[in-house]
């Protein structure tokens, strides 16, 4: 994609969500056209296009398993709370991250920390993710590495 189309792609991107949450008068438009000017050149000063290639398709099946994952996660934290032997094994899980330092990884920390009952806590000696979870004995680290595997893909990093 040339510089000029991830251009017009962000600008539209943020024209269109202005207009939803400001609405579809005439007299916003100007305003709007500011905002879109200044949220697209502020994303290409943070976030300039590089080799990623954004895959839509991943990028829904990243989202779908989010989703379903959110429920499941929370519905299994809130058994385990309301259940009057909670069964908590809790502790830290040591991931070792493949994606490389920068805001790629920063994304990726961030996504996994809007999980229910696992929260990103910074990286050990090693430079390996810590992630404290309520349940060790549950596969942390198998559901960290197809997660980070489905984010590469989603976001075109492999």
């Amino acid at each position: 994609m040339s510089v000029n189309s991830a251009i017009a792609v962000r600008a539209t991107i943020y024209l269109l969500f202005w207009l939803m949450i400001s609405g579809f008068g005439l007299k916003d438009l100007p305003v709007g056209l500011v905002a879109t000017a200044a949220a697209t050149w502020a994303s290409f000063k943070l976030s300039p296009p590089g080799a990623g290639n954004p895959r839509p398709r991943e990028i829904l099946h990243l989202a779908w398993r989010f989703l379903r994952q959110s429920i499941a996660a929370g519905t299994d934290v809130a058994r385990i709370a309301l259940s009057p032997r909670m069964t908590l094994r809790p502790g830290f899980v040591a991931y070792p991250l493949h994606l490389p330092e920068g805001a790629t990884r920063n994304a990726f920390c961030a996504l996994s920390s809007l999980m229910p009952g696992t929260l990103p806590t910074g990286l050990d000696e090693d430079g390996a993710l810590l992630v404290h979870c309520l349940d060790t004995s549950q596969p942390v680290a198998a559901n960290l590495a197809h997660e980070e595997r489905l984010f590469m893909q989603a976001i075109g990093h492999e």
